[in-house]
């Protein structure tokens, strides 16, 4: 990495993204930026700016893209234009290698004409099944970019610019992932009111429709029927994301009063706590019905947890079916699977140790670091491959 870091000297990385907490991006880059200063890059983040309507308007647009929902309207239209002229006038956009994140701020590369460098877009959702309007009014800017990056190959779509394909990762020193001693794991449980008296379901992740945590519910209480359990539905919200109080209303209303149901609305910058669930929980659960990457998936499967996922976006990249986690299809499909998890102790166990080795060999931050540090080596060279001296 030092040596690919050394042929990028002199160059400035700048990062443009919508939000500085809350969600994956955000937190990739939070651990990410650390680790290029150390290699000697000049490596910084920026953040647009938008009022709440125009968050809703890229929520919709993300959901699009994700292939739920219908195309965008005239005012819908004119509104995302009119905040991306905004910020293309009032950004500094000082790199030499401009890495633009996502829908949001995808209209920043109009500069490109004016001010040249190198322009990727890196698109960190799954856009092979789009709802075609969306995209429609999309492409136009992304074919400006120089090259774009997806997080697998079925997530992309054919395009004239280059196209390279990076995963998502988890950094394992973090705070969300590090070890933890057994009483700080009981002090967060205490902490949440959250008993440890019998096997616990958890989804850690933000509040958001396509994360399907009414779902979730539902497969619980079918668990419940012949299994005693908890569920902990433990998130946050993101400022670039609207629509996620409304679906923590629905969540707390689909609950009821049901003792065994805790639903944890988390505070940004919760990490620990958010490791000490992880690492309390006996089943871990992502049932997106869309999904990017999820790198909650990634995150439980470091902690050798048995994890029961829905077969969507980047998830079966990370969960071998029956080998390093289980996939499940539907309501009823996570609910068989949590059960089998339960009644099977030593399988769980096998799955949990087969994860961790999987993540360790993938979806660690500096396989990560590297294929940034090459990608933006190889813009410079129209070659497929490039000779480092």
């Amino acid at each position: 990495m030092r040596l690919l870091a050394s042929k990028l000297s002199g160059k400035v990385i700048q990062n443009v993204n919508s939000t500085y907490a809350g969600g994956g991006v955000a937190e990739i880059l939070s651990r990410m930026l650390p680790l290029f200063s150390q290699l000697g890059v000049d490596a910084r983040w920026s953040v647009i700016k938008g009022n709440e309507e125009f968050f809703q308007v890229t929520k919709k647009i993300h959901n699009a893209l994700h292939g739920r929902g219908g195309p965008l309207s005239p005012q819908e239209i004119s509104l995302f234009k009119e905040t991306s002229q905004k910020n293309i006038e009032e950004i500094n956009l000082s790199g030499d290698i401009l890495f633009i994140h996502d829908p949001q701020p995808i209209a920043l590369v109009e500069r490109k004409k004016e001010i040249g460098k190198k322009w990727i877009w890196r698109c960190h959702v799954d856009v092979s099944q789009p709802i075609e309007p969306v995209w429609n009014f999309l492409e136009p800017w992304v074919t400006q970019y120089d090259a774009s990056v997806f997080s697998a190959p079925a997530f992309s779509r054919p395009l004239p610019i280059r196209q390279f394909l990076i995963s998502p990762s988890i950094d394992p020193l973090s705070d969300k992932n590090r070890e933890l001693p057994q009483e700080m794991i009981e002090d967060v449980l205490s902490k949440y009111g959250v008993p440890n008296d019998k096997p616990l379901i958890v989804q850690i992740s933000r509040f958001d429709y396509l994360k399907d945590p009414v779902g979730v519910i539902t497969a619980f209480k079918l668990v419940k029927r012949s299994i005693d359990c908890r569920l902990v539905l433990a998130g946050g919200t993101a400022t670039d994301d609207p629509e996620s109080n409304t679906v923590l209303a629905e969540v707390k209303e689909k609950a009821g009063n049901d003792p065994d149901i805790h639903i944890l609305l988390i505070p940004p910058g919760s990490d620990l706590e958010i490791n000490a669930l992880q690492r309390a929980a006996t089943v871990v659960l992502q049932k997106s019905l869309k999904e990017g990457f999820g790198l909650t998936v990634s995150e439980a499967l470091w902690k050798a947890k048995p994890v029961v996922a829905s077969a969507v976006g980047g998830i079966p990249l990370q969960v071998k079916n029956k080998s390093t986690g289980l996939l499940s299809h539907g309501i009823e499909g996570t609910a068989f699977a949590i059960r089998q998890i339960l009644t099977n102790p030593e399988y769980a166990k096998w799955l949990g140790e087969n994860g961790r080795e999987h993540v360790r060999h993938n979806f660690l931050i500096t396989r990560h670091l590297k294929e940034y540090l090459l990608l933006f080596i190889s813009l410079d060279h129209s070659e497929d491959v490039i000779y480092l001296s």
